[in-house]
């Protein structure tokens, strides 16, 4: 296993400055994803781990010592990292079997005949492509391909495994199958493994970690469900989840006793102080902005104490799950319901939302000011 650090890494494309200090400590047996939108710096960032790029500025290391030091024009060489990358093209060599695929890299590696065929008999087994090891790359699908790809990499042993969008190529189905794939490997591996994604699905399911990236800069790193629950701004709020979070606008002051009192279309509340995070907040009223997931949205067809009545702008069904527009006032946000559940246009309807599920963010600052519980 191995420890990775990078400390202060800068990198630049001529005038385009694309990481910006970043400082990531990605841990022993990690599962890390870096995840954000296309441009955002990850897949730079796993080209820097990896060695296909040097960075103008800071520091690696790898279990303590030092793999990049940009002060000192020192940067160790790819092969002496300890890594494999798997990329989102197969990069099968075509005039060779699946077996000859896998051993190739470790008869380099000058291991006993013994050996390289246990390796690629083990890393087949572990992918579950036994029956394939003597076709040719031509004759598998692409989930196939990348299975062998991926036994490929761990044939090896490798302390650090790179995966740079694996899956961005296969069908849905298959993507599903290989997100299942490769969480058991890394369980039973214990192997690091850094993933890069603009799939938030793919980093919900498969990490132990999550790097939000956002234009060259960390947004957060933290577990998926605090990442889910907890985002540090609106805009990892408004980049996570699918449906999109509602996002509804509010007045806030602060008590005398620290609590937090806010008004909005989802009614009044005061949040106790135990829940909100370290961010300074403005004396007075201030504006924010309340979230809150389509899922924690409950709808009733009854007034109950607590319920806040509102109307059914739209229903959705969409086969195991049915989505909600509704409208209080002004405002408008979603519920997610399970199943099939028909609602009339314009039918009153009341909502009960946990409070301890509400976010409430700075409006002026974008940060997080009141978290949900977990």
């Amino acid at each position: 296993m191995s420890r990775i650090e990078l400390i202060n890494i800068n990198k630049y494309y001529g005038d385009n400055h694309v990481l910006k200090n970043l400082n990531l400590t990605i841990e022993d047996g990690d599962f890390m994803t870096l995840l954000g939108p296309s441009g955002c710096g990850k897949t730079t960032t796993l080209r820097v781990v990896s060695g296909l790029e040097r960075p103008q500025g800071g520091v690696m290391l790898i279990d303590g010592k030092e793999a990049i030091n940009a002060e000192n024009a020192f940067y160790l060489e790819p092969s002496k990292r300890g890594l494999n990358l798997v990329f989102q093209s197969y990069a099968l060599w075509p005039h060779m079997t699946v077996k000859q695929n896998i051993a190739f890299g470790l008869k380099i590696q000058k291991l006993s005949k013994a050996e390289v065929e246990k390796r690629v008999t083990d890393s087949l087994k572990m992918m579950r492509i036994e029956e394939y090891v003597n076709r040719y790359p031509n004759e598998l699908s692409g989930g196939q391909q990348q299975r062998v790809a991926i036994a490929r990499a761990v044939a090896s042993n490798p302390r650090l495994l790179l995966l740079d969008e694996p899956l961005s190529n296969l069908d849905a189905r298959l993507r599903i199958d290989m997100r299942s794939e490769l969480q058991r490997l890394h369980r039973e591996l214990g192997t690091t493994i850094i993933y890069v994604t603009h799939d938030q699905v793919e980093a919900l399911t498969m990490s132990t970690k999550i790097a939000l990236f956002k234009a060259g800069e960390l947004s957060q790193v933290s577990t998926p469900v605090e990442l889910y629950m907890n985002p540090i701004d609106l805009q990892a709020a408004d980049f996570i989840g699918n449906p999109r979070i509602n996002l509804l606008e509010g007045k806030a002051k602060l008590r005398g006793d620290g609590t937090l009192e806010v008004h909005s279309a989802l009614g009044d509340h005061v949040f106790p102080k135990g829940d909100l995070t370290n961010e300074t907040i403005p004396s007075g009223e201030f504006d924010v902005v309340l979230a809150t997931r389509p899922e924690q949205v409950h709808i009733e067809t009854r007034a109950a104490d607590g319920n806040l009545p509102v109307k059914v702008y739209a229903n959705q069904p969409a086969g195991s799950e049915t989505l909600v527009s509704l409208q209080a006032g002004k405002s408008d946000f979603l519920a997610k319901q399970l199943g099939l559940v028909h609602y009339d246009i314009n039918q009153q309807v009341y909502v009960r939302i946990d409070p301890t599920k509400i976010n409430v963010y700075n409006a002026q600052t974008t940060r997080l000011i009141k978290r949900t519980s977990l």
